[in-house]
């Protein structure tokens, strides 16, 4: 990271995937995602979650939603159902979009856990990057970064995927 000159610390790291953020800038895409994080549905069922939640849209323009998000790879059709009037699909969000912000009174009680897991958080970058370097250096490859801009910062993307990912699976259990 490059060095501002100043004391000025760097506290976070907000992670834009443009594929995500095209996909969800519509909030109503980020609702059936929501709707979606929690059971697999059909399409006239996020219809009705959505009308619940005061959304008055068509069905097919939630069907429409559905299919973008799904071209994003952030829905999956998970099941296919046969009946008389043909296939149903359900669908099912395999991420999760927070759009929070913590309070500032969060400060200190945030600062007391980072400081309990940081050891171990950097333990972890520690193993990937010893154990996996060529892995992430493939990787990062593949990101297709410029020359001008191939930074750590493709590393610390990747690295970042693999962290949130990992707290997924676990958070799951």
């Amino acid at each position: 990271m490059s060095d501002s000159g100043t004391d000025h610390r760097l506290d976070d790291i907000a992670v834009r995937d443009p594929r995500v953020s095209d996909a969800i800038d519509e909030p109503m895409r980020a609702m059936i995602l929501d709707i979606l994080s929690e059971e697999a549905l059909t399409a006239t069922e996020v219809h009705e979650r959505l009308d619940d939640r005061g959304v008055d849209r068509t069905e097919n323009t939630v069907r429409h939603h559905i299919n973008e998000l799904r071209d994003a790879d952030l829905v999956d059709v998970v099941r296919f159902e046969e009946g008389r009037g043909g296939t149903t699909k359900y669908y099912h969000a395999n991420t999760i979009v927070l759009s929070y912000s913590l309070p500032d009174s969060a400060d200190p009680a945030v600062e007391g856990m980072i400081d309990a897991v940081q050891p171990r958080i950097t333990d972890a970058l520690t193993t990937l990057t010893d154990e996996h370097d060529d892995t992430i250096e493939g990787i990062v490859a593949d990101m297709q970064p410029c020359e001008h801009c191939r930074t750590q910062k493709y590393e610390t993307y990747v690295l970042l995927t693999v962290l949130r990912r990992a707290f997924v699976r676990s958070s799951r259990r």
